[in-house]
């Protein structure tokens, strides 16, 4: 089984080319963080949550993020309006079951979501992909708590379960296939105390998504992930920062910034930890 050929700078400089259109439905605590680090990759948001609309939306945008953040039963149906419009017009779909796990609603929406649409990239952290793959998993509002040693396993059985590409994101981020399981050593632990960086990981997904192509997922979720946490390393290491607050907004920048000083090489921080 060859290893998929993960280049970040070309992948940037593809979203650039295209400028690709991501729709959101996204929760209202992170939606301007989410819609700004769109722009910021290269793409142009849109955050249509309308029913009315955004199957319309979706039809004419190259990416949709479907995030779970605020659960409630209109938002249900237009992210399944969302999806299905994502579906019918071949674009990525990238869904963030956030909380899974925590309430039988939004165990239900989530597992719904995954079973009734082609989701190309299901991104979560430890827990909630945990949760998804049918394992015990705690989760406390929608924060992962507790030791999950058997993350790999559980994105690789979510993956095959789902025919998805599973990514747990966590202090080491897992990116799973059908075939195989990785691991991405990128990022710094200042992104963990930052509200959002979840989501915003979420819509870089899509983004690459978009950029890298719906026939090549895993390519696209590897070569996201590792841009995502080079960001953070940029924004602790080279950032002016004094705490959470204005960390953020180094990682903002550093984020607009990837595209024109993009990493050379990212092989070295990924790691292929199982197989199917």
């Amino acid at each position: 089984m060859s290893e998929p050929a993960v280049d970040v700078a070309a992948a940037l400089e593809a979203i650039g080319a295209t400028d690709p259109l991501v729709n959101s439905v996204t929760n209202n605590v992170t939606v301007n963080d989410v819609a700004n680090v769109t722009l910021h990759w290269g793409g142009l948001p849109v955050m249509s949550d309308d029913e009315r609309e955004v199957a319309e939306m979706v039809a004419g945008a190259d990416a949709c993020l479907l995030n779970m953040g605020t659960v409630d039963e209109a938002g249900e149906a237009t992210m399944l309006a969302a999806g299905e419009a994502a579906n019918q017009g071949g674009v990525p779909l990238v869904v963030d079951p956030v909380g899974m796990g925590a309430t039988p609603t939004r165990t239900r929406v989530g597992t719904r979501l995954l079973s009734e649409l082609d989701v190309t990239i299901v991104k979560g952290n430890h827990a909630e992909i945990s949760a998804l793959a049918g394992e015990d998993a705690e989760v406390r509002g929608v924060e992962s708590v507790g030791e999950y040693a058997d993350v790999a396993e559980a994105a690789l059985s979510c993956a095959r379960e789902y025919d998805t590409v599973a990514v747990a994101s966590g202090e080491t981020d897992v990116i799973a296939g059908p075939e195989a399981a990785y691991e991405v050593s990128a990022g710094d632990e200042m992104m963990g105390r930052v509200v959002g960086t979840g989501c915003m990981l979420g819509v870089t997904l899509a983004t690459f998504g978009a950029g890298v192509g719906i026939e090549r997922p895993l390519k696209a979720a590897l070569s996201g992930t590792v841009a995502f946490g080079l960001a953070g390393e940029r924004a602790a290491d080279g950032g002016e920062w004094n705490g959470p607050a204005s960390y953020r907004i180094a990682f903002l920048d550093a984020v607009a910034g990837m595209s024109t000083d993009p990493p050379a090489s990212a092989d070295d921080r990924i790691e292929r930890v199982l197989s199917a």
